[in-house]
């Protein structure tokens, strides 16, 4: 029996799963009271709140282009999982002396807090992406699946942590979120050398060279330049926000620095630009997915109903329906894609992304007749938030797992890495551009307030109720799938699935 069509998956996968579990944990436990936090212990108003949720999540998946060079020059994988998962670890302990502190003085404990997550999160992310395709021979029809196991079982951490955080105060939520990655940190360098092997019996993830003083000073940049950046409008009183600079320039940037490489073999290119289009989609679906931590949270906490059976449910709550259902509902979407590629009916990787994001223009319609004629101070039952949630994972699963197996696939070994945090550069500028859009929810008006309220507008429409908010969402993500599809046939023909020349350059290049 040939290596491509062994049955099962190996030990790896599950080691690694295991660890990047307690890093989401750590992630989605600091995401779900973050906005909360701002708000209501550093009393920001929402807007700067939004923006700063925007930038901190953007840079997020924005230095993994860092950690995925630096791991393919030098570190390899598994020391920039470690160096990653250290500093991660740091930033929320910064995030809970923070919220001790509160609002004298805690805004600076913050920012030093975001820069080490922020930097800890561009080494950790790509690489141990990466490696899950390193665990699998080329071409072999498991990796899908196994993205999928993947995604599922991180999504264990992302379930409990809501919970867990969001159950008490804001500083030991941020103390628990800590403790979580320190415990993926221990097992994974406890356990490493036993369960990274690929079935050929190679290690995966050694370092490529030593370190050298070039590369610990590129690090060392980083932090400060990343500190001062997110320090800059404070510093200065500035309205210039250079983080957006930063992001949507690296998304315009990027591509051209791939692409103009002269090493590139014609299906190579091909399939990068595939990457680099499908990518572009991504950025809607992501700006729209992530308002989960930001205006969705805000509108859970001012404007859902959250009493059950007597008890008012935390807002932070909601944030565990979305993985709840990636584990209820991954196994179901893995039957029906190899139920459907038996029967030689399987969608292509940009069909099933286009599905993805109708079903979030989907979900934010079910919102936005729950709010139709909503007022101020009236409520919606939880149902409708919870709704909005089931169908958007829904969409994930069509995007999201598929989206990294494809560039695992596509990409050729030797930029492995750096095209994962290529990927990632996407849900950069889609968290960038989350913030952007929550910060036009409309503003609660303050009790005993007389002044006008000053409604956000987005493209010279202005937006006074929640109605004309949650549209604007079902309108993006709604056109955005409708020109994938239309796309989708030619952009199968670029990925050249299956074509030899991949498979012998990931050989040449191993």
């Amino acid at each position: 029996m040939s290596e491509i069509s062994k049955q099962g998956h190996p030990k790896g996968l599950y080691f690694l799963f295991f660890t990047e579990m307690w890093e989401r944990f750590s992630y989605y436990g600091m995401r779900a009271i973050f906005i909360l936090f701002m708000t209501k212990v550093l009393l920001m108003k929402d807007a700067e709140a939004s923006e700063i949720y925007g930038s901190y999540t953007g840079l997020v998946y924005l230095t993994p282009l860092l950690g995925g060079y630096l791991c393919d020059k030098f570190l390899g994988n598994r020391r920039s999982i470690v160096i990653g998962g250290l500093l991660m670890a740091i930033g929320q302990f910064f995030m809970f002396f923070s919220a001790s502190v509160g609002a004298n003085g805690g805004v600076s404990l913050m920012w030093m807090g975001l820069t080490a997550i922020i930097i800890g999160n561009g080494f950790f992310k790509p690489n141990i992406s990466t490696m899950v395709g390193q665990l699998y021979p080329a071409n072999d029809r498991r990796i899908d699946s196994a993205f999928t196991i993947f995604y599922m079982g991180i999504n264990l951490g992302a379930f409990f942590s809501p919970l867990v955080c969001g159950s008490v105060d804001f500083k030991w939520g941020f103390f628990i979120a800590g403790v979580g990655m320190l415990i993926g940190l221990v097992a994974f360098v406890l356990f490493q050398k036993k369960y990274l092997i690929s079935e050929e019996g190679k290690e995966i993830g050694l370092p490529v060279k030593k370190l050298d003083a070039k590369s610990i000073a590129m690090i060392i940049g980083s932090i400060a330049i990343i500190f001062f950046m997110l320090n800059f409008k404070q510093m200065f009183k500035s309205d210039v926000d250079i983080i957006s600079y930063l992001i949507y320039g690296a998304m315009i940037l990027m591509p051209v620095l791939i692409l103009t490489d002269k090493s590139l073999t014609k299906v190579e290119m091909q399939r990068i630009i595939v990457i680099f289009i499908l990518a572009f989609f991504v950025i809607f679906f992501w700006g729209a997915f992530e308002q989960a931590g930001a205006s969705l949270t805000l509108f859970a906490d001012r404007q859902t109903d959250r009493n059950l059976f007597g008890w008012e449910m935390p807002a932070s709550y909601f944030q565990s329906v979305n993985p709840l259902a990636v584990i209820a509902l991954a196994p179901l979407f893995s039957i029906i894609w190899g139920f459907l590629y038996i029967r030689k009916l399987e969608p292509s990787s940009p069909k099933k992304m286009a599905i993805g994001l109708t079903l979030v223009a989907l979900g934010y319609l079910v919102i936005a007749i729950a709010v139709k004629g909503l007022g101020m101070e009236d409520k919606v039952s939880m149902w409708w938030l919870i709704g909005l949630y089931i169908i958007h994972t829904m969409g994930e699963l069509c995007l999201s797992p598929i989206g990294l197996s494809m560039v695992s696939k596509l990409a050729p070994l030797r930029l492995s890495s750096l095209m994962m945090g290529t990927w990632f550069l996407a849900n950069a500028a889609a968290n960038k551009f989350a913030g952007t859009l929550s910060a036009l929810i409309p503003p609660t008006p303050e009790a005993g307030s007389t002044e006008p309220i000053a409604y956000p507008s987005f493209l010279g429409f202005q937006i006074t109720n929640l109605y004309e908010f949650f549209m604007l969402f079902i309108v993006m993500t709604g056109a955005a799938a409708a020109i994938l599809f239309v796309l989708s046939s030619w952009l199968q023909k670029m990925m050249h699935e299956g074509h030899k020349e991949g498979v012998d350059l990931s050989v040449e290049n191993r």
